[in-house]
């Protein structure tokens, strides 16, 4: 569906896992990519890059935490002198939030979130300018449906995420003139291994069936449904690539139409 899309570049994913991230990952690769991994834990990045091989790709797993200076320097050194470029970096690490009202929020917890969500982005993109510059590449920021409702207890989720957008928004302008365009891709609820798990927590707390819970929560979509982990990774892969070269200081939403915008 996207061969040849990203062929002959280089993709670096930061905060690779097992819904999205292992995703993206594919479906770079699908498309034509050689893909870096990045993350805290080394067995995964392992498991997924195995997985990407043995698919006929190509791909690199560099444990790091991109919280830190030093190992995200790493990991800019470790993508170059693999495959001597990068074309594309996609930032997708991951803070759960509190789930608790912003008056009852343990600032350190939000601190952490900040940290890791909006600074952790801001980090790997400038230690990746030079070399997207080289290339005219392009950053992809993964935000979140949160930025288009106001809900109960996401207060946290929100304010890191939109924290990113309107960063993601001045890195579009600041960078344009190196010919990097940098976008966001803000993805509803995505039907993964880790949202079965809790709607069938739901489903046993209120005694129907994962099942209807599925239901009650696609029946808000226009499409009657969740989109899948790969429906996400495709919009990664077309906002990365030349087909959205006039693209840039954008969001796409993916949540089959539980949010217009």
């Amino acid at each position: 569906m996207n061969a040849g899309l990203l062929q002959d570049k280089v993709v670096v994913v930061g905060g690779v896992g097992p819904g999205l991230g292992r995703a993206i990952c594919m479906q770079a690769s699908g498309a034509g990519g050689s893909v870096v991994l990045a993350a805290r834990t080394e067995s995964r990045l392992a498991e997924i890059a195995a997985e990407v091989e043995a698919a006929g790709g190509q791909a690199l797993s560099v444990p790091t935490d991109i919280t830190d200076d030093a190992a995200v320097d790493n990991l800019v050194r470790a993508a170059v002198g693999r495959f001597g470029r990068v074309d594309v970096l996609v930032h997708n690490a991951f803070a759960v939030p509190s789930m608790k009202p912003l008056g009852r929020t343990d600032f350190g917890q939000i601190r952490d979130s900040l940290d890791l969500t909006v600074l952790g982005g801001l980090r790997m993109t400038k230690a990746f300018t030079d070399e997207l510059a080289k290339t005219r590449g392009a950053v992809v920021m993964i935000n979140s449906m949160v930025l288009r409702h106001s809900e109960p207890r996401y207060g946290s989720y929100k304010l890191a995420k939109a924290a990113l957008l309107a960063m993601s928004q001045t890195l579009a302008t600041e960078l344009g003139e190196r010919g990097v365009r940098i976008n966001s891709v803000a993805p509803g609820y995505i039907w993964d291994d880790q949202l079965r798990w809790y709607f069938g927590e739901l489903a046993a707390k209120y005694g129907v069936t994962p099942e209807q819970i599925y239901e009650q929560t696609a029946a808000k979509s226009d499409l009657k449904r969740l989109p899948e982990p790969d429906e996400i990774a495709r919009a990664v892969v077309f906002l990365a690539s030349d087909w959205a070269s006039a693209v840039t200081g954008q969001t796409l939403d993916v949540n089959c139409g539980e949010y217009h915008r």
